[in-house]
C-alpha cells in the first residue's frame, strides 16, 4: 500500500511538473494538456512571447517566438458575467490565440485553449482537457499591447 501510494505521489508530481514548465528565465503564462497528450503553452521570455504544441515530453510540433512588440493580449474589463483572458501570438499569417475563460458563478466550468487563425480566418480550436486545476493561466494582468 505505501509503495503504491510513493508510485502515485511520482507520478502526480511529474506530470503536474511537466505542465506548465517553461524554458529556464522564462515565465508561464499558460499550459495545459489537450487530446492526445498534446501541451498548450505560452511562456514570457522577456523580449520574446513563445508558443509552443505538441506531445508532452517530446519536442513540440509548432514553437512559435514571437517579439514582445507584435504579441497581444485581451484581459476581462470587469464588467459582465463571463470572465475572459487570452493572448495572441502571430506568426506571418497565422495567429495563435490561447485563451481561457469561465462564467461569474460558482459551479461555472473553465473553458481554456487555443484558436488558430490564418489570413484571419478560423481554421482550429484545440481545447483544453481533464482536471481544471491542472490549467496554468497567467494571462490575467500581462504586460502586452490591447488585441486591435
Amino acid at each position: 500500500m505505501i509503495r503504491q501510494l510513493f508510485i502515485l505521489t511520482l507520478t502526480v508530481g511529474f506530470s503536474t511538473a511537466a505542465i506548465g514548465t517553461c524554458e529556464k528565465g522564462s515565465k508561464t503564462v499558460f499550459s495545459c494538456l489537450a487530446a492526445k497528450g498534446k501541451l498548450i503553452q505560452v511562456c514570457d521570455s522577456g523580449k520574446t512571447i513563445d508558443y509552443s504544441f505538441g506531445k508532452l515530453n517530446s519536442t513540440p510540433e509548432i514553437v512559435v517566438r514571437a517579439a514582445r512588440s507584435e504579441a497581444s493580449t485581451f484581459q476581462w474589463p470587469g464588467v459582465g458575467r463571463y470572465i475572459s483572458y487570452s493572448v495572441e501570438v502571430p506568426n506571418g499569417n497565422t495567429t495563435y490565440s490561447v485563451f481561457w475563460g469561465a462564467e461569474r458563478s460558482n459551479n461555472a466550468s473553465i473553458e481554456a485553449g487555443v484558436h488558430v487563425e490564418i489570413n484571419k480566418k478560423h481554421v482550429a480550436t484545440v481545447k483544453c482537457i481533464g482536471e481544471e486545476e491542472h490549467i496554468v493561466q497567467n494571462i490575467e494582468g500581462i504586460d502586452l499591447k490591447p488585441i486591435e
